[in-house]
C-alpha cells in the first residue's frame, strides 16, 4: 500500500446525497463500505467530516447571527455527522471512536492525541468532531491540524469532482484537471482547495494534500494502492 496512515476530509454536503439537506443513509453506507475496504487492507484511517449539511457559522453571521455562536453551532453539526459516521462504519464491521474537540463525554471522547494514535495503532477508524474547537477555523483547518497531530502520510480530500482544475469543472466543460501541481502553484492561480489558514498549514509542514472523488465508488481504495487518481498538491 502506498500510504500507512491517512486523514480522509469528507465535507458535511457530501452526506447529502441527493437531498437538500441532511444526511443520506445510503450515501453514508456507501462510504463506510469504501472505507472498510481500506481499513482491511491494514491502513490506518483517520476521519474528518464538515457540517455544512446542517448548518454553517459563516451562513449565520451573514444573516445577522454572532459569529462565535454560529461557528459553535457548526462545530456541534459536525459532531452530529460524526455519530452518524461512526454509526455507519460500525454496522459495515469496523471498530470506531469519535473524539471531539469540545468535551461531551457521554457521546463521545475528547481529543487527545496519544489516544487518537493508539486507537489507529488498534486498527479503529478514528473520527474527529467539533473542528479545532475554536470560532473562526473551518473543519478544513481541523483535518490539517488533526493530520499533523497523528503524523497521518497524506491528506485526502473526498469531493463530488474529479480534482483539482484550473478553473470550476460545473461550470465551464473546457476547463483542464491538475494531475500534480505544487502548493505555490495553487496559491498563484487562486485554486480554490481549501481555505489559505488550512492550505498553508498544509505547505509548512510538507503534508502532500491529494484531491479526488469520492462519490465514485473504489477511488478511495485505488489511491491506497498507489493509482492515479485526482489531484496531489505537494
Amino acid at each position: 500500500m502506498k500510504y500507512k496512515r491517512v486523514l480522509l476530509k469528507l465535507s458535511g454536503e457530501a452526506l447529502m446525497g441527493d437531498r437538500q439537506y441532511g444526511i443520506d443513509p445510503n450515501r453514508l453506507a456507501l462510504y463506510a463500505q469504501d472505507i472498510k475496504t481500506v481499513v482491511d487492507s491494514g491502513v490506518e484511517v483517520a476521519l474528518v467530516i464538515g457540517g455544512g449539511n446542517i448548518f454553517r457559522g459563516v451562513a449565520g453571521a451573514s444573516h445577522g447571527m454572532d459569529r462565535v455562536q454560529g461557528d459553535y453551532m457548526g462545530m456541534l453539526a459536525t459532531i452530529i455527522n460524526g455519530l452518524a459516521l461512526q454509526s455507519a462504519c460500525e454496522d459495515a464491521g469496523m471498530k470506531t471512536r469519535l473524539l471531539t474537540a469540545i468535551k461531551m463525554e457521554q457521546i463521545a471522547e475528547p481529543f487527545i492525541k496519544r489516544r487518537a494514535v493508539r486507537h489507529l495503532e488498534k486498527g479503529r477508524v478514528v473520527i474527529f468532531g467539533g473542528g479545532t474547537g475554536n470560532p473562526y477555523f473551518t473543519t478544513d483547518t481541523a483535518a490539517v491540524l488533526r493530520a499533523i497531530e497523528i503524523n497521518a502520510d497524506v491528506i485526502l480530500k473526498g469531493t463530488r469532482v474529479a480534482g483539482v482544475y484550473d478553473k470550476d469543472p460545473e461550470q465551464y466543460k473546457d476547463a483542464i484537471k491538475h494531475t500534480k501541481i505544487s502548493f505555490k502553484e495553487v496559491l498563484d492561480k487562486e485554486l480554490k482547495v481549501m481555505d489559505t489558514t488550512a492550505f498553508t498549514l498544509s505547505q509548512e509542514n510538507k503534508l502532500p494534500i491529494l484531491v479526488f472523488d469520492m462519490n465514485t465508488p473504489g477511488n478511495f481504495t485505488k489511491i491506497i494502492q498507489g493509482e492515479s487518481i485526482g489531484t496531489i498538491i505537494a
